[in-house]
């Protein structure tokens, strides 16, 4: 199974990216694949996730509205859409697969993961 981020950058505040997950080594449409960000000295904080069998769409409150994450399942790739990207948003992104379709909050829950994409957003 590999899962390879990438998409990140600097971008100012305001601004808007997005991150593709390519993922391989699995059957793609079957799986939870969820975002999620980490900053030094804290631990992973879930940004979004999708089940890629009914694409399906999930958020944490304090996520919505802000980020959209969608997949590609003949790419066997998953996006996710940052606008309006504000300074607290700088970290680095990664992306994980659960096996299994539904989502979690917790990273444990979480089989493998790609190796993150750095995204910094300057005020």
């Amino acid at each position: 199974v590999q899962l390879q981020a990438s998409g990140g950058g600097l971008v100012h505040a305001g601004g808007s990216l997005r991150l593709s997950c390519a993922a391989s080594g699995f059957t793609f449409d079957y799986y939870a694949i969820g975002w999620f960000r980490q900053t030094p000295g804290k631990g992973r904080e879930g940004v979004s996730c999708i089940s890629t069998s009914d694409g399906t769409t999930y958020y944490p409150d304090s996520m919505k509205g802000r980020f959209i994450i969608s997949a590609d399942n003949a790419k066997n790739t998953v996006y996710l859409q940052m606008n309006n990207l504000k300074p607290e948003d700088t970290a680095v992104y990664y992306c994980g697969v659960q096996r299994r379709k539904e989502c979690s909050w917790y990273p444990t829950d979480y089989d493998y993961w790609g190796q993150g994409t750095l995204v910094t957003v300057s005020s």
